[in-house]
């Protein structure tokens, strides 16, 4: 019988999100990144190791792979719903210029600005209200991925390590796994009430019994 994927497996994939006209907007392919005008010297091209069911996908493509086989390529057709939303009215905004001034932004049209936290591109500036669209750039947009599932992860260390690239996505992480204790230690220090959440999550999808944060110690310019 093959070996097909569940809920929280951790996963190894390749894919390619295309718009319905055929245009790449997404892709793990550096080759096909560079083609496409889209490469990121911040992505990390290649493959891609995720856990299913913990919103590291869009959710169509989340939910699209459980139950799909090891070693084979998907095609998933989806809807703005389950990809970047439909376009919401609720999400364009009024806001007033001195919001921009106060943080010594310029909002001309087209201008894409993160306002803490939330990601809006500027439509409109004039007098002293500019009007944001906080909908996603693909809100509406039905989209197509191409997927290969390479293989499914079972060893601790690697599950733990692409949960933690997932969500932090910085480097200088190390983990060591033994027997039922993993032991990570971080670049930066973390604070206690940041750690339990992520301790909690990792104890869940790997069964890991004990999960230990450090902090590498800081060397101290002379």
């Amino acid at each position: 019988m093959a070996d097909t994927l569940k809920q929280h497996d951790f996963v190894e994939i390749e894919y390619t999100g295309k718009f319905t006209d055929g245009n790449v907007f997404d892709t793990t392919d550096k080759k096909l990144a560079q083609e496409n005008n889209i490469y990121s010297s911040h992505m990390q091209y290649g493959t891609m190791t995720i856990c299913l069911g913990e919103k590291q996908l869009i959710e169509g493509l989340d939910k699209g792979l459980i139950g799909k086989e090891i070693g084979k390529n998907y095609t998933f057709d989806i809807k703005p719903e389950q990809a970047f939303g439909k376009k919401d009215i609720k999400h364009i905004k009024l806001l007033p210029l001195a919001e921009f001034k106060s943080r010594k932004i310029d909002p001309q049209p087209g201008l894409q600005i993160d306002l803490d936290g939330e990601i809006g591109t500027v439509i409109r500036a004039t007098g002293g209200r500019i009007m944001v669209n906080f909908n996603h750039p693909f809100a509406g947009k039905e989209v197509v991925y191409e997927v290969k599932i390479n293989r499914k992860i079972t060893d601790k260390k690697e599950q733990i390590n692409a949960f933690l690239k997932v969500s932090f996505n910085i480097p200088g992480i190390e983990t060591e796994v033994k027997e039922d204790k993993a032991t990570i230690t971080l670049p930066v220090e973390m604070p206690e009430p940041f750690q339990e959440p992520i301790i909690k999550k990792l104890k869940e999808l790997t069964q890991i019994k004990e999960v230990i944060f450090k902090s590498k110690p800081q060397t101290v310019s002379q």
